[in-house]
């Protein structure tokens, strides 16, 4: 058999004949081999929560199964369009769950690759004439295949401003995600209201997003569930002293000005590290165990500023 020509491709593999009308599929085993259930299995122990959230996943992957066995008996229909809205506060888990959603589609024989491309507005608008396209377009080129991840997409959109660029990368997107959709998924993401007035300025765009996900804010139960992973991540744990102070910091915490739901946490924990590092180091006996290494105390969260101004309760039940 001769050898192809250097640099030719290959011939696709001739598709399997298609099953007869009585031939019955196992879906629980199409589903194993696609590897469905690893993805939302370390999308549910990566976040906490978002049960509607990881509902809408799960819908999405059953459709694609579904088609993906359609096709099998030879019923084809055309890809369905991916394109999504996340909506939520910041820190709730929305560039996570792009990012497990690129794997899922990828597994799902949906997009060609796993890769998210994640970007601002800064990322595709220029400040010149002449500079908005390039820049887009070559974002756009990085994300084809995969998943295009959008923060704070309003921004696109300055009404207000007669020289703003952002109507040209809006342009673009708009032809990409409906002559590549089948190559290429947009995810839009942002504050709830600010992305509903971005929507009545630009019907194109909304006509384009086939699912529009909620995040809810996570409950103060839920964020100390949260702080709790993400020390164990990291080797510590917190002392049964240091949770009750936890629970109370977050407490205060969610009622603060820029508080960033999960993002707050992490820089919880990261400062409780800190203090418990300074707190071993100077101590009088500098003697320790790995107990002393691996553990937050109480101590290292109430020396935050968020609990200085009544630190007496806070030991309270």
């Amino acid at each position: 058999m001769a050898r192809p020509a250097f640099g030719s491709v290959p011939e696709p593999p001739a598709p399997a004949p298609p099953l007869p009308p009585d031939a019955v599929v196992d879906l629980a085993a199409v589903r194993k081999e696609a590897g469905v259930d690893d993805v939302l299995a370390a999308l549910d122990a990566e976040l906490v929560g978002l049960a509607p959230v990881k509902a809408r996943i799960a819908e999405i992957a059953a459709l694609l199964l579904v088609d993906r066995t359609r096709e099998r008996f030879g019923v084809h229909a055309q890809p369905p369009t991916l394109h999504m809205c996340f909506t939520g506060n910041p820190g709730t888990g929305k560039t996570t769950v792009a990012l497990r959603m690129a794997g899922l589609l990828h597994r799902l024989g949906y997009l060609r690759t796993d890769r998210l491309v994640s970007v601002t507005r800064d990322d595709l608008v220029g400040q010149y004439v002449g500079h908005t396209a390039p820049r887009t377009k070559d974002v756009v080129k990085r994300a084809m295949g995969g998943v295009l991840f959008i923060d704070e997409a309003y921004y696109l959109h300055k009404p207000d401003n007669n020289r703003d660029y952002g109507g040209e990368a809006i342009e673009i997107l708009l032809q990409v995600m409906e002559s590549h959709r089948d190559d290429l998924v947009v995810v839009l993401a942002g504050y709830a209201d600010r992305m509903a007035t971005f929507f009545a300025a630009n019907p194109g765009m909304q006509s384009r997003i086939a699912h529009h996900v909620t995040f809810p804010d996570f409950s103060v139960p839920e964020l100390e569930r949260i702080g709790e992973l993400m020390a164990d991540g990291l080797g510590y744990r917190f002392s049964p002293e240091a949770r009750l102070v936890l629970r109370r910091y977050l407490d205060r915490r969610v009622g603060q000005p820029w508080f960033a739901g999960a993002r707050s946490v992490r820089n919880a924990v990261e400062r409780a590290r800190l203090r418990q590092a300074r707190r071993l180091v100077d101590r009088a006996d500098a003697r320790v165990g790995l107990a002393d290494l691996t553990t937050i105390e109480a101590a290292d969260l109430l020396a935050s500023r968020v609990l200085a101004e009544a630190p007496s309760d806070i030991m309270s039940v």
